[in-house]
């Protein structure tokens, strides 16, 4: 049967599969651990290379990988947090009007030409994606973008492509992304800047070829824009101009503590409670019925803190049943004995894999790029080689694995099938994935001249 014929069950029920078999895998395979050290320059601990070595199995049975589920939820804490904190605000600014006005706006001026308004939503949240590493605080923005949208004449794979697709094409090339390539070329022992000018031609023409790929399925997929209630409002009213920009307050000062103050999703959600709050008083709502829609808006966003919450059990499975270290040794053991140009493009897949088990950009860089930059030393590649893999194989994967939370509770707010969502998205990874050996190849053929 075509895999466009096959319905998957629910995305809940698909995550709790993945914990059930994360707790298989405990039982089949042999458990091991690199040793760890704590690394000054990230400030986390780090696996060291060549300690690989057997320790006591600890099988995962079916009561424990039920534990591992609000388990799931303590170790996402900050994560679903900042999922209700930030659902709350958009409600409070939607109840104000300022959303449903935005709204009417661009659709007033994109109306006739719908599909140009592609490229700067893809932008924007391209660059939120290159900059913080932008995926949780898009989950509450779903219900408005769907709303435009509708209005362009736009169904919903668009609308989480130029979103979320666009966000993680951004983190995953984005040559500033202090979570993803910062960290990675700090643990590769590789300048701040190194390759600057290359990451940045890769950035910018993975999100040309993103956002081609998904104007073309957009203009093949056409549905009737919707109507609004002032499709004529072609300027947004100064209340309304002021209520966004409390609104976006918090976004923006958030960008600017990840990159110099460490601040982390708990500052982001306090800041975005004191913008509702303060939007809610500006706006003439009051306090108590600011209060009401902000807890309305939070308690819309369950479902999806749920999803983020069983979708982390699943790397806590894996990591109790002790096989964390032994698939990631398992991938990367054999690249050893490989041509180095030949072991070089290998990483991409192997970085993709470790994806699946890893569903952290960050903690992935923690425990690959220990072992992947040695390696390039033995095969006399430079330390850039295993930084690029890692971003193209890491950071493409999160637009694919069921294991990224925040991936699955947007397809699940915008009602988009899992198995749709592949569909689309297969082709435009595999191109971006060009782009990433074509900066491989580079970086190899620099290195050797």
């Amino acid at each position: 049967m075509a895999f466009s014929k096959i319905e998957l069950p629910h995305p809940l029920i698909l995550l709790l599969a993945g914990v059930a078999a994360a707790a298989a895998l405990t039982w089949i395979l042999p458990s091991g651990a690199f040793d760890r050290r704590d690394d000054p320059t990230t400030g986390r601990r780090i696996v060291v290379a060549g300690t690989y070595h057997p320790v006591p199995r600890a099988p995962v049975g079916l009561l424990a990988a039920a534990t591992a589920v609000p388990r799931g939820f303590v170790a996402a804490g900050e994560v679903i947090a900042v999922v209700l904190f930030v659902g709350g605000a958009w409600v409070v600014v939607d109840r104000l009007g300022t959303l449903p006005a935005l709204v009417a706006m661009l659709v007033a001026r994109f109306r006739r030409r719908g599909l140009w308004a592609i490229p700067v939503i893809c932008l924007f949240f391209a660059a939120m994606g290159a900059l913080e590493n932008m995926q949780e605080e898009i989950i509450p923005l779903v219900p408005v973008l769907l709303v435009l949208g509708q209005g362009l004449g736009v169904d919903a794979v668009v609308v989480v492509a130029m979103s979320t697709g666009a966000a993680m094409i951004g983190s995953a090339f984005g040559p500033t992304n202090p979570f993803q390539a910062g960290i990675a070329l700090k643990l590769a022992e590789l300048p701040p800047i190194a390759g600057g000018a290359l990451r940045l031609a890769m950035c910018v023409a993975a999100l040309v070829m993103w956002i081609a790929w998904t104007i073309r399925y957009a203009a093949r997929n056409r549905v009737s824009p919707a109507g609004t209630t002032r499709v004529d409002a072609r300027t947004l009213p100064a209340k309304h101009v002021l209520i966004l920009a409390i609104a976006l307050a918090p976004m923006v000062a958030y960008v600017y503590g990840a990159l110099r103050l460490d601040w982390g999703f708990n500052e982001l959600s306090g800041a975005f409670l004191l913008a509702a709050l303060i939007a809610g008083l500006v706006g003439g709502l009051g306090l108590t019925k600011t209060v009401s829609a902000y807890l309305e808006g939070a308690a819309s966003m369950v479902s999806a803190a749920i999803m983020i919450g069983v979708a982390r059990s699943i790397s806590l499975v894996l990591e109790d049943g002790r096989v964390v270290d032994t698939i990631l040794y398992g991938l990367a053991t054999p690249l050893a004995h490989m041509p180095p140009v030949t072991a070089a493009l290998l990483q991409i897949p192997v970085h993709g894999l470790v994806h699946l088990v890893v569903p952290s950009v960050s903690g992935q860089a923690v425990l690959t790029m220990p072992l992947f930059a040695p390696l390039a030393d033995l095969l006399g590649l430079s330390r850039q080689v295993p930084v690029l893999a890692y971003q193209t194989g890491g950071g493409l994967a999160e637009l694919i694995w069921p294991t990224n939370g925040p991936l699955m509770a947007v397809l699940l707010a915008a009602g988009v099938p899992y198995q749709k969502w592949i569909r689309f998205v297969i082709g435009g990874v595999l191109l971006a994935t060009l782009l990433g050996i074509a900066g491989i190849a580079a970086v190899i053929w620099l290195h050797a001249a």
